[in-house]
């Protein structure tokens, strides 16, 4: 088996083998600038402030994004949603339902054009722990879909689509009204090429 062996500048190598079996592989990699430009962590922003929270920037290689929420509450009842954007944030034409489960006769649903709705989730005391996780079909089309909980035993399911009129560049979380505050918590998202 033949191998080739790269050594970084100051520490590490990798090696890529290969196969002992006839025929050829072809491993293509992204071309872009980051420590790992496949699968990227962003920095987690304290949710205890602001009616948004804003991560740019992004890659134009970006095809799936997670938006992780860790204990996240607002200051009021508005439902929370996820805004994608390209060169500016998107607050129209989405497709999006969100249903709320808290046992077996009290649920909910509501829809968003504004936005990924999160759920029917109208409590202030609400501490949503969960993710929705954002994919590219083709092209600026995106569809969405995510679960968590939130106070106490209470669950929430969600889903959506929107094509944006460009490169996604951009996700914001904010809230149906966009005047509630966050108060509570942190969310991050990672994405992936």
């Amino acid at each position: 088996m033949s191998s080739i062996v790269l050594t970084g500048d100051t520490s590490g190598q990798v090696t890529v083998s290969a196969p002992a079996v006839a025929g050829s592989n072809t491993l293509t990699l992204l071309a872009a600038t980051a420590t790992n430009s496949v699968n990227t962590l962003s920095t987690a922003v304290a949710s205890t402030s602001g009616t948004s929270i804003d991560f740019t920037s992004l890659p134009a290689w970006v095809k799936r994004i997670t938006v992780m929420f860790n204990g996240v509450s607002t200051s009021g009842t508005s439902n929370h949603l996820i805004q994608l954007g390209a060169g500016s944030v998107t607050s129209s034409g989405y497709t999006s339902t969100g249903i709320s489960i808290v046992n077996a006769t009290a649920n909910s649903s509501t829809t968003s054009a504004a936005g990924f709705i999160l759920g029917d989730i109208a409590s202030a005391a609400a501490v949503i722990i969960g993710n929705m996780i954002i994919t590219n079909v083709s092209g600026n089309i995106w569809i969405a879909s995510g679960t968590g909980r939130y106070s106490g035993s209470a669950c929430f399911t969600n889903g959506g689509s929107i094509s944006l009129a460009g490169t996604l560049d951009r996700v914001r979380i904010t809230t149906v009204n966009g005047t509630d505050t966050f108060d509570a918590g942190s969310i991050n998202i990672l994405y992936e090429g």
